[in-house]
């Protein structure tokens, strides 16, 4: 089956007379995957250990397993910090913050503006929180 493109869903949605039959027509294209699922699946693309990763991340190897076994669903900034540690693009950072239903980085916000261009320069995390630090936002992890 096709993916479906969101603008096609939402005008679908907008248009449909009945939510039920958009449901039942659309209901393939609705995201399965868990944050935990996909945070796996861009793990086991990197050549790094969850020791490490926790390091990068700056947060607790316990916290970390019980993220990876979706035990626990981490807070937008946490999310983050594990994007930055995995050293993902924003790409790959803004649909992890979707499917976690978290607003995506916004260029128009200074804090996201800066967390952006750290994520997509590979910037590590004590540098994107020494210039969130100096720019007066709240750091992140």
């Amino acid at each position: 089956m096709q993916n479906k493109p969101t603008d096609d869903l939402q005008n679908e949605l907008m248009n449909e007379p009945s939510f039920d039959s958009y449901m039942n027509e659309n209901r393939a294209f609705f995201s399965q995957q868990s944050v935990a699922e996909l945070l796996t699946a861009l793990y086991e693309q990197q050549n790094i250990s969850k020791a490490a990763l926790a390091r990068k991340a700056g947060m607790s190897e316990v916290y970390l397993h019980q993220v990876f076994a979706g035990r626990r669903n981490p807070s937008r900034d946490r999310l983050l910090c594990l994007c930055v540690g995995l050293g993902v693009t924003l790409e790959e950072t803004q649909r992890l913050l979707k499917q976690a239903s978290y607003a995506q980085l916004y260029p128009k916000i200074k804090r996201d503006a800066i967390i952006s261009y750290g994520i997509a320069h590979h910037t590590s995390l004590d540098e994107i929180n020494d210039h969130l630090f100096s720019e007066n936002e709240k750091t992140l992890c």
